[in-house]
């Protein structure tokens, strides 16, 4: 079975991506904790672009009681778009050249879900490209007033269907979305 591209991000209220580091922690849960558990554990590869690769494969191989997630966030392989990387660890191939198209192969090959954790210009790129299967929004009560990265900056008018809709007890919301049919 071909496998699907998954993109999931943390988003302010207001539309904002970039560092959740800086504004989610307050609001992490074992509700959360679960959800992004058993999110990794149906994927089998990840697709990461550049600075959230850089980010990530800095920070988990050192990181401490991360248990059966951490293991698997580590020994599984991740697919990097870059034009800029020269070589790269932690399990990772870098995908130069044409993005979409290895994308494309990578979705013809059996396996579990690709998985894109942050890593919104690659999102948009594959937005662009039709190339993401689902899209799962964690939604944050949290209004940053500023920043720097919105999702889908670039990308043509769009229609998703909600596939699926999820309140946790923390104020978070989830909401999966699909793209709708032409």
């Amino acid at each position: 079975m071909p496998r699907q591209v998954v993109a999931t991000t943390y988003i302010t209220l207001d539309g904002y991506i970039d560092e959740p580091g800086k504004w989610s922690f307050p609001f992490w849960s074992e509700e959360a904790a679960q959800y992004k558990a058993r999110e990794l554990f149906a994927s089998d590869a990840q697709l990461l672009g550049r600075i959230t690769y850089e980010g990530f494969a800095t920070a988990w191989p050192t990181m401490q009681g991360t248990g059966e997630f951490g293991e698997k966030m580590n020994s599984m392989p991740k697919y990097v778009a870059s034009h800029t990387l020269e070589s790269a660890s932690w399990n990772a191939t870098i995908i130069k050249g044409d993005v979409a198209e290895a994308v494309r192969e990578l979705k013809q090959e059996d396996g579990g879900d690709l998985l894109i954790g942050g890593s919104g210009t690659l999102i948009d790129y594959l937005t662009v490209h039709e190339l993401i299967d689902e899209y799962r929004m964690m939604i944050y009560p949290i209004v940053l007033g500023e920043g720097t990265r919105r999702l889908f900056n670039g990308v043509p008018r769009r229609t998703f269907t909600l596939a699926e809709s999820k309140a946790l007890p923390n104020g978070v919301v989830i909401n999966t979305y699909h793209p709708a049919e032409a």
